[in-house]
């Protein structure tokens, strides 16, 4: 069984940045791409982004593309969502993900989920 923590959510002002970890127990997930969704009050979830086992591919959600960055530390099994140049429209709670047996971009691909870490970007 693999559990997923994520940290590093919090409140910060438009432009400003976060980095998301997410630190995964229980089995080698190294093995498993991993990535990132959010889901806003309301809205459904939506895909961030994804890494490959080794740190390669990396695809990342048409609204995040160019502002944010997904990294692993795979002797740490942890990965990282480096987010900048946040908008109020990234307000949402931000999910960990791993092992998708199917499109990386579909949330329902996934087999293992982190309860999520709540990012507000205040105007």
């Amino acid at each position: 069984q693999v559990q997923l923590i994520e940290s590093g959510g919090g409140l910060v002002q438009t432009g400003g940045s976060l980095r998301l970890s997410c630190a995964a127990s229980g089995h080698i997930v190294s093995t498993y791409p991993m990535g990132w969704f959010r889901q806003a009050p309301g809205k459904e979830r939506e895909f961030v982004g994804v890494i490959g086992m080794n740190g390669r591919p990396v695809y990342y959600g048409e609204s995040v593309k160019g502002r944010f960055t997904i990294s692993r530390d795979n002797a740490m099994n942890t990965v990282f969502l480096q987010m900048n140049s946040l908008k109020p429209e990234d307000t949402a709670v931000y999910y960990c993900t791993a092992d998708p047996d199917g499109s990386w971009r579909d949330p329902e691909t996934y087999k293992y989920w982190g309860r999520g870490t709540q990012v507000t970007v205040s105007s």
